[in-house]
């Protein structure tokens, strides 16, 4: 089944070269790969307090909120209100604590997860009817650790896996731009095969 295709693609983040590598900006992460496969380039909108890519080819604006995690529906709410952009034709791109590192989860609307960049988005656009593509980062275990553990970057063997749903998501693009919603979730949502361990060799027998 086909849905509205999105106008609006947004990656969640910090801004500020210090947050660049942390989990917390993978959302940043997803739109500057996407920007690069769609050959568009971000520039500073203070309008819309972010950094703006236009990628009309495809349809759609890209935006990278630069004004912290807590607060970026206000750019959201500002770029959407400006093109007017329904909620259902935005997609969000974001973080996820409760999904393990090279795991995807694309779905509309929902709760929000405790997740600070979603509370503010949906009160700037008075409704979690938009859709959302929660990046695995794991959790630390410890409620305590959350925020310590958002604002650090990832080990290696989990920055592969992160970096490897990002790449199955961003195969689905064809899908998503058509609004086929129904067959991306199923693709991005599907877990990745576990690799068989390999079976070792017997060694000849002299």
């Amino acid at each position: 089944m086909s849905a509205a295709a999105p106008r609006l693609i947004v990656g969640l983040g910090n801004p500020g070269a210090e947050y660049t590598e942390t989990r917390h900006n993978a959302g940043f992460w997803f739109c500057e790969r996407l920007a690069d496969q769609l050959g568009v380039r971000f520039n500073h909108e203070s309008r819309f307090h972010g950094l703006v890519a236009n990628a009309r080819d495809a349809g759609v604006w890209l935006l990278m909120p630069q004004t912290f995690m807590n607060r970026s529906g206000q750019a959201i709410g500002a770029l959407a209100r400006f093109y007017r952009i329904p909620p259902a034709e935005i997609l969000v791109v974001h973080d996820e604590l409760d999904v393990p590192p090279g795991q995807l989860r694309l779905k509309f609307g929902g709760g929000l997860g405790g997740h600070n960049g979603l509370k503010d988005t949906s009160a700037h656009l008075g409704t979690n009817d938009y859709w959302r593509l929660r990046i695995g980062i794991g959790h630390p275990g410890d409620r305590n650790e959350v925020v310590n553990f958002v604002l650090k970057t990832a080990r290696r063997e989990e920055q592969t896996l992160i970096d490897e749903a990002m790449e199955r998501a961003l195969a689905t693009w064809p899908m998503i731009a058509r609004g086929e919603w129904n067959a991306a979730s199923t693709r991005i949502n599907a877990r990745p095969a576990t690799p068989k361990p390999a079976i070792p060799k017997e060694e000849p027998r002299p």
